[in-house]
């Protein structure tokens, strides 16, 4: 029976990747692609351009790895270069608003498959309000929702990634919040399937 290997830290993984280890490299990408590419996605809108900031985002991180501080934690300094790509290449677009076409067509085979597909109709109709709502806010308040609601930080660790305070942070939250809660009102009858 093998034993498994102890999970190397990510500070020793950059200084391995100084040294030019590709492996430590596929590490260090394989640990904090995925979360990086979602925080990208939720900032943008875009799968793409996501999968691009990430990129961008580990290119840094490698051109960083010979000066890098043992203290910095790798995680919080990709988010911060990842957020940071995410609001230029917002800006680049002129802030042009996601707008989600999806057409499924219905087939009508039986009641029942119409209502299940009414059913996953309504609630790809809920979640694309939703998103749209989170898309429209305002940039920093868009990115405290994504980081604390998305994935899953503290709200010390979003503070850190945005270069904030902590009551700053909470304070965008909060306004996030409202003006969700806000839009999500106005959209009340479309999200419980009421007819008008």
């Amino acid at each position: 029976m093998t034993t498994p290997q102890p999970r190397i830290e990510d500070a020793k993984l950059m200084a391995r990747v100084a040294q030019g280890d590709e492996n430590a490299c596929r590490l260090l990408v394989q640990r904090h692609l995925n979360p990086l590419v979602g925080l990208a996605i939720r900032m943008t809108g875009n799968k793409s351009e996501a999968e691009d900031i990430a990129q961008e985002a580990f290119v840094r991180l490698w051109k960083q790895s010979h000066d890098w501080q043992t203290k910095a934690k790798i995680s919080t300094w990709l988010y911060r270069v990842a957020h940071n790509l995410a609001i230029d290449a917002i800006r680049r677009k002129d802030r042009q608003k996601l707008s989600v076409s999806d057409q499924v067509e219905i087939s009508e085979n039986t009641t029942s498959a119409q209502n299940n597909q009414d059913h996953m109709l309504h609630q790809q109709d809920i979640t694309r309000q939703v998103e749209t709502a989170i898309s429209r806010l305002p940039e920093r308040q868009r990115t405290a929702i994504t980081l604390v609601h998305h994935r899953d930080m503290s709200n010390k660790e979003a503070a850190n990634i945005m270069d904030i305070s902590v009551d700053a942070l909470e304070s965008l939250l909060a306004r996030g919040r409202k003006s969700l809660k806000k839009a999500l009102l106005e959209s009340r009858a479309d999200l419980l399937g009421a007819t008008s």
